[in-house]
Parts: C-alpha cells; structure tokens; sequence
C-alpha cells in the first residue's frame, strides 16, 4: 500500500525534481508519508523524509537541492509503524551503505526486526521497510554480493512486497518482487523502476515487466534480469507502451471501478497475510468479546458490512453484537452507554463526519472505541483505542468495492477469533473470488441487454445475504440511478410484491442453506409475471424455479456472501457503463462525506 520509484543515472544530476515529479504520479495511491534518498558520486547517501504530503515535505526538506547518480522516492501508506518520520521510507542499514524502500506488508516483520537487533543491528523504526534493507544487510556483512545477498534476504522476508535498494560503492540498483507490482524503464543513460507505470511514462516508454521471484539490476541505460532461484539470467524483449498517463493507472481497465473489482482477491490476500501476522487482532477480538454491549457503527456501505460483521459474530462468537447506522447511535444508544461498552466504527476513509460525531459522543459516554479503517492517519484511526487496517490501498471510483469486500472478510476473521475456531479456512477466499469474477461477469454480460432499460427493481437476501443484497441495491442506486431497492426476502410478500408486473426483475441473493426458503419468494416473483434472477451456488431447486441463476462456487455459507456481492458489483458497473454512466464519479456523490 504504497509507491516506490528508483533511478539510476550515468553521472551526478540533480535528482531532486525526477523524484518529486515520480512521487505526485504515485500519489494517486494514497499515503501518509514520503521521502527521497540519492547516493552521489562521492558515496555519500542524502536521505530526507517526514509525515506529510509531497509538495508539502518537498518544499519544507528542500527536495529539488537533491543530486546524485542513484535516488529513490517512497510514498508510504503505513501499515507497520504509525505514520512518522522514522516510519517513513527510504530505509538505511546499520552503517548507512545501504538504502532502499518496498512497497507492500512483509508480514513477519516483528519476528525479523527482533532477530536484527539480536545480531547487533542498528533498528531504527518499527517499519517493515526498513526490515527488507536490513534482510539484505544481514547478507552482506556475511561476504555476499549484493546480488547473492538479496537472494538469500528474498527466502526470509514473508509476504507481498517489491523491493528496490542501492549500495554505495556501486553505480546500480537492485529491485525484486513477491506479489506486488513492479516495472522497469529504460533510455539513454538511465534505467528506472517502480511499482506503478505511471511514474515511469514520462520518462520513457520502453519498459521491462518484472515477474515474481525475479530480481532486476538496474545500471545507465542498462537493465538485467536474474532469478532469485539460481541467480540465473532471464532473457525478457522490452516492450513500447502506448498508455497515457489515466491509462496507465487503470492498468487497461476501462474504468476504476472494474479495476478495484479485479483488485479484490489480492486485497483479499493481502488483508489475510496482514491479519495472520498482527498482534492488534487479539487485541480488537478480546475487547470485544468482554463487552457488556458490542456495537458496530457505519454508514452506507460500511453499514451493511456491519451487519453482516453482526451475523458473523452471533454464529462464530456465540454473542450479541448491535449494528447501526452512525446518526442514529447517537440518539438511540448514547445515552445509556457505559465504559463495560465496546463500539467498532468502520469507516473507509476514517473522515467520514457522522461516524467520527457518533464516535465523540460515545466516548463521552466512557465507550471504548475502536476502528476498521482504510486511511491510516486519518482521524478516525487517531481517536480509536486500538483499530485494524482494510489493507486496500487507494480505491478511487466512488463506489466502493474492494473496500467493503475487506470489511466484511475482516469481520468474518474477527468472529472466528472471538469464538476460538481457527482462520485457515479462509486462505480459499482469493482463489475463490478470482473465479467468481471470472464466471459471474461472463454470465452478467448475458443479462445486461434485458436489464439496462430498467429504471427500477429490487434485490432481495436472507440472513447472511440479507446484507449483501442491501449492498447490491446501493452499488445499483449509485452508479445506475434507477431505483433499486434492498430487502430481506420473507419481507417482500408484506407489501413490495405489489410492484411486480410483466418483466419486472428481482435478483435473489441465496446462501446454500436458504434454498428452500428463497425459492417460495421466487415463485411469488415468478406467478406475477416477473423475471427472477438468482445469485447462489450451483442448485437443482433455483434453476428450475429462477429465469436465470448466476453461478458462485462452492464456498459453504461462510464464505458464500463474500462471492456474492461480486457478481452485484459486477452486474451495477455493467448496466452503468450501457447506460452511458461513468460509475466511478456518478452525480450527486462524494468518496469521502465530511458535511452533515
């Protein structure tokens, strides 16, 4: 969750301005903090960084005064370590020859920094940043090249990441990769690197796509690549882009919004391997399991995670836990609080403004706040007693996707910890949503004709699909504008039955263990002439009862709500995009709402 770009240069320049200019085009990413380090021709290293943004710290730290023959730049979204100034990233090792910064969680980063300081290492941060330069330094020191050191560094460090790092002594740096993107670029008398395309565009378009479990060295105008197995070249044709800059940062999806959807497996991934190694889940799971009264606090999409997260925790943890939406807390719940009392308040950007007044008022009350939260730095964060990461990254469409996917996958590991069953199981969640995506947006295409026209509709779920279909109906209302109406499914036969003539489409969100159920409210659907669609695993009983059944995989009833919302996602961007929409800024809406 943050950005890294490095350059290597024939001679010493000013590389002050190529790297502030790299960091604004990483800066769509989000982060908290930056910095900049160049070696120059002497062998010195100038390192300068703080919290901050980058115009901001570039400015305060004079940036543009930077010269070298090798700089880095790092945005940093902070995961490990809060965000400061010895957080923030470049990282130098214990004698300030090394220097180097990664993008992504190294999520044995507590176990590695403890083994560092044993060996007489000089720690400086809390950063997993800085574990990946002393990784590679544990290496050195032994009498390894660099290249062998940073093979042997790879096999220790666990996790997602891309790393790039400089000695000095040498005009080169290195840079590898396990999970987390990584490109190089080339021209005259220059070769660069980064975790995004973007940042490399105005330099050239002549680039080289780093795969895992290989390492690039990068030298003027040259670039090498080798395995991290054997250290063994790897022969790679450059390649000539033509994207711009927009492009580059869609990475060829059409929209933001289809790109986060794709985003989710890996988000998924990286949530879990950031949840199996971080102490603050105990934490999180303990104080809400002592709590006289559990609340959990949103609104919008963040809400229906909450309730979801609800169900999760009475089945998993075997007690109560109250969802609801923040405006609403306050007058409902406020005044008989108490300090035995626990509320999680969840929020994407951790400003939303209903959230954090709930949140005053509770604590008031002697509440015990903690946070689910996207922005780290954000208030939200700062005024939790202790909180958990999203681990999203930026998510710029407006409509959240990949944000709420991790909210509810959070709550569902939080529950299986309050109630002391084991997390393994969910490893599956990445597979199975990339084969969700897959197969749901092939069947969705299909439907699309017959639905784009429709002005209104209803998405119906029950129990733990119950929210998954309140936020089907929202992504719908967001980037459609027709009216589509969440609900729970036993509830349309008091009432909103009425609405259904010839056509009229209803989409039954299904868990494995609601069939029978759900199928009586299809048949109401269906015997009034309205076309039913089913969102649910493979299932004799909805495919002769439903006009059409989206397929998920076999995921038993846990896991199901976690693939259903996709095909919804999916299904809101497509009926967006063929009414002329563009879903990631519709009208009338903001990604972050500060106002009352």
């Amino acid at each position: 969750m943050c950005g890294i770009f490095g350059i290597v240069t024939s001679e010493e320049r000013p590389l002050g301005p190529v790297l502030v200019e790299a960091g604004k085009r990483l800066s769509y990413r989000g982060y908290d903090s930056v910095g900049c380090a160049t070696i120059r021709a002497d062998g010195t290293v100038d390192l300068r960084k703080d919290v901050g943004k980058v115009d901001d710290v570039a400015r305060r730290l004079q940036f543009h005064e930077m010269r070298g023959t090798r700089g880095i730049v790092q945005l940093r979204w902070a995961t490990f370590g809060a965000p400061s100034r010895a957080n923030a990233q470049p990282h130098i090792d214990s004698d300030g020859d090394l220097v180097g910064a990664h993008n992504g969680n190294v999520v044995n980063n507590v176990e590695l920094r403890e083994a560092f300081i044993a060996e007489g290492m000089t720690v400086r941060s809390t950063n997993d940043g800085e574990t990946c330069v002393h990784a590679v330094e544990r290496y050195v020191d032994r009498g390894h090249s660099m290249l062998d050191a940073i093979r042997r560094a790879y096999g220790d460090l666990e996790g997602d990441y891309s790393f790039v790092i400089g000695r000095v002594g040498e005009n080169r740096l290195y840079a590898f990769k396990k999970g987390s993107g990584l490109v190089a670029g080339l021209t005259d008398g220059i070769a660069v690197v980064s975790s995004d395309l973007p940042s490399i565009l105005p330099l050239t378009r002549r680039i080289v796509r780093v795969e895992d479990g290989e390492i690039v060295v990068l030298e003027p105008g040259r670039i090498e690549l080798r395995r991290v197995e054997d250290g063994a070249r790897v022969e790679r044709e450059i390649e000539t882009v033509a994207e711009t800059m927009e492009e580059a940062q869609k990475e060829g999806y059409p929209h933001f919004m289809l790109k986060e959807i794709h985003e989710q497996p890996r988000r998924a991934r990286e949530l879990l391997h950031l949840y199996d190694a971080s102490p603050h889940v105990a934490t999180l799971a303990e104080r809400m399991g002592r709590a006289r009264n559990l609340y959990l606090v949103g609104c919008g999409t963040s809400y229906h995670a909450c309730l979801l997260g609800a169900t999760y925790i009475a089945r998993l943890a075997g007690r109560p836990a109250i969802p609801v939406l923040a405006p609403q807390f306050v007058p409902q719940y406020v005044p008989a609080l108490g300090p035995e009392d626990v509320g999680l308040f969840v929020s994407q950007s951790g400003e939303t403004k209903d959230v954090l007044l709930a949140l005053d008022a509770a604590v008031a009350r002697g509440l015990v706040p903690l946070g689910l939260l996207n922005v780290i730095g954000s208030t939200l964060m700062y005024r939790s007693r202790a909180y958990l990461p999203l681990a999203c990254g930026y998510e710029i469409s407006v409509p959240a996707t990949k944000t709420f996917l991790n909210q509810a996958l959070a709550f569902l590991y939080l529950a299986l910890r309050m109630g002391g069953h084991p997390t393994a199981e969910l490893s599956r969640v990445p597979e199975l949503l990339e084969e969700t995506i897959a197969a749901a947006d092939r069947q969705i295409v299909e439907l699309v004709d017959g639905l784009a026209g429709r002005d209104d509709l209803y998405c119906l779920g029950y129990g733990l699909t119950y929210p998954i279909a309140l936020e089907g109906a929202l992504k719908m209302k967001e980037v459609t504008y027709a009216h589509c109406e969440g609900m729970l499914s036993t509830e349309f036969k008091h009432g909103p039955l009425s609405a259904v003539t010839e056509g009229y489409p209803v989409v039954f969100v299904c868990g494995p263990e609601d069939v029978a159920r759900v199928v009586s409210g299809v048949n109401e659907v269906t015997c009034r002439g309205g076309r039913a669609i089913a969102v649910a695993e493979e299932d004799p009983r909805l495919r002769a009862n439903a006009h059409d059944l989206i397929v998920l995989p076999e995921a038993g009833p846990l896991l199901n709500p976690l693939l259903a919302v996709v095909p919804l996602q999916l299904l809101a961007y497509r009926m967006s995009v063929a009414r002329g929409i563009d879903p990631d800024f519709p009208r009338n809406l903001s990604k972050t709402l500060t106002v009352d």
